[in-house]
């Protein structure tokens, strides 16, 4: 048996479930237990006592499951769970755990910056030198030179630099940059009060919030992948993933890669945002984003048709899609918002029309990100919320509105009966353990916590907590999915950075992609993990593991949301 807690801890008043787990046959009968769970301090003393409740067989993991409700204990401490001969990991219940783990999920995507030195006055151990500063190239002209059609010194070139390691390699991608930024910046909008930590930049203390100077650093870099048509270049990387080493010593030819409709909808979609959140910092800045924002779109006028072409001799990540219509309706949503001009809201709607399921917060699928902006003043609880609009609202945006609200509550009543059929309260079907479950699990987080600033009902808010709960631990690997928090965090994720450091710490604050019932993806997991292991136990803490141990910058984007709301509705 396996006692599974949030390695993190609980906020004193939130709904706090422990797991027991015994592995078995779903045709085994339901074993015998007795005895109660206890609750000590970490003084050893026992303050509750408790009958674990049977939830039964859980399919997802192949355990049968007990639950333990202790929410009744409100005091904050340390505390370890006991039952029998079992002791779980030792957690806290405090009330500024989430804004400690918000500091070290921002953080870490201050070590995932490209095209700059860390310092060790900000790095710490962790100081690099600068990386990836060289010249970029065209794919279009690079293929010709490798052809011999074309000279070194016939290509133009581009002083390209900047922005966020994408993932565990070093290429950088429009469309997943646009999804961590959009997340990021909406956390902010919506719970400002949970980003006002210095955290410890080389921007800190020049007047903007550090969580915006970060997102900024990845902002710059984005406006430099617009091209001078409006379109925008899909991602900026070498033609192959570098090898395992420090991001200094990948010296290969940086390329710009075709421009695709996606990633011009997504960048839109982003400068308007931007345009809005840094004005009251820095107009210059909000206008440049405006001003990137309008033109882009009037490609996308220009350009009604998909775009985006696969380039095969290519082997970074694709970042492909089959529609672009969720890009275009976030693109028309945010200028609609950020100008009050009616005819960006008819193309949102229009676009909105052409989607089946349009609440998702995936790169793959942004249309949630409309959602957000269209009901950005009810989320934000405010009456006065400072975007651009009509005094009064149009009959065409309140039809809007009840729509989408209706959508975000239906998808979230769905999600509830999901995590009611899972012993582990994560908001996953057993099929649904992909490559990069944590993303699925870490969106429906946001979705509940959005739904809950609509229709402030408990369970939603229960629901964000058990999304998190899963993420730090309470799940069938009994380890903590995000590095150095918790007493069993994983802490060999697959990013170069750490695999080649020589440091044997690992950076805190990266989210693993998790458990991958696709195992045979990947040879080394394939090999690890036998045929028939349930999908939320097929993970292992390897570097070597892509498709179960890759950090992303959009992995980490949706904790800092997830994390953010729980800090700020307590």
């Amino acid at each position: 048996m396996n006692i599974y807690v949030n390695q993190m801890g609980y906020l004193p008043n939130s709904r706090k479930i422990a797991v027991f787990a015994i592995t078995q046959s779903p045709d085994a009968p339901a074993p015998s237990i007795s005895g109660k769970a206890s609750l000590h301090t970490s003084e050893g003393i026992c303050i509750l006592e408790k009958e674990p409740v049977a939830f039964g067989f859980d399919e997802a993991s192949g355990d049968y499951v007990f639950q333990m409700d202790f929410s009744e204990v409100t005091e904050c401490g340390t505390y370890v769970i006991k039952w029998n001969d079992k002791t779980s990991y030792p957690f806290t219940v405090g009330t500024e755990l989430y804004s400690d783990l918000n500091i070290l999920l921002a953080r870490a995507l201050y070590f995932q910056r490209c095209g700059m030195e860390l310092s060790a006055e900000h790095a710490g151990k962790f100081a690099r030198p600068s990386c990836h500063t060289a010249p970029s190239v065209l794919w279009i002209e690079y293929e010709k030179f490798l052809a011999g059609k074309l000279t070194e010194n016939d290509m133009q070139t581009f002083d390209i630099r900047g922005g966020w390691h994408d993932a565990g390699d070093y290429g950088r991608y429009t469309t997943a940059a646009a999804c961590a930024l959009g997340h990021i910046l909406y956390a902010y909008r919506f719970f400002p009060d949970a980003f006002t930590t210095d955290l410890n930049l080389p921007e800190s203390g020049n007047g903007t919030p550090d969580i915006l100077n970060e997102c900024r650093y990845e902002l710059d870099w984005m406006l430099q992948m617009q091209a001078e048509d409006g379109s925008v270049y899909h991602k900026h990387t070498t033609l192959h993933h570098a090898g395992f080493v420090m991001p200094h010593e990948d010296t290969h030819q940086m390329l710009l890669l075709p421009t695709s409709s996606m990633a011009v909808g997504d960048f839109v979609g982003t400068m308007a945002l931007a345009s809005r959140i840094y004005r009251p910092f820095d107009e210059a800045f909000a206008n440049r984003a405006l001003t990137a924002a309008k033109k882009s779109y009037g490609w996308l006028e220009a350009h009604p048709e998909f775009l985006f072409e696969h380039i095969k001799e290519c082997g970074t990540g694709g970042y492909g899609d089959r529609s672009d219509f969720d890009e275009r309706m976030w693109a028309a949503m945010e200028l609609y918002r950020a100008t009050g001009e009616a005819h960006y809201l008819t193309d949102a709607r229009t676009f909105f029309d052409k989607q089946e399921h349009p609440v998702q917060f995936g790169w793959a699928d942004i249309s949630g990100f409309a959602g957000w902006a269209l009901l950005e003043d009810e989320l934000m609880q405010t009456s006065d919320a400072s975007f651009a609009g009509p005094d009064t609202l149009s009959s065409a945006e309140t039809e809007f509105r009840i729509a989408y609200k209706e959508l975000f509550c239906k998808e979230a009543d769905h999600l509830l009966d999901v995590i009611a059929s899972c012993g582990y309260g994560v908001a996953l079907s057993p099929r649904e353990y992909c490559w990069g479950s944590n993303l699925n699990v870490l969106n429906r987080g946001m979705l509940f916590g959005t739904v809950y600033r609509l229709t402030p009902k408990q369970e939603y808010h229960a629901a964000v907590v058990r999304q998190m709960d899963y993420l730090l631990g309470v799940n069938a690997t009994d380890y903590s999915y995000v590095t150095g928090v918790g007493a069993h965090a994983f802490c060999n994720p697959h990013n170069r950075v750490p695999a080649s450091d020589g440091i044997d710490e690992t950076i805190p604050g990266f989210v693993s992609g998790g458990a991958n019932g696709t195992r045979w993806v990947d040879p080394l997991a394939k090999e690890l993990l036998p045929e028939g292991t349930p999908p939320m136990k097929c993970y292992a803490d390897r570097w070597e593991c892509y498709s179960l141990n890759e950090i992303t910058i959009y992995w980490n984007s949706p904790a800092i949301f997830c994390a953010a709301f729980l800090d700020s509705v307590k």
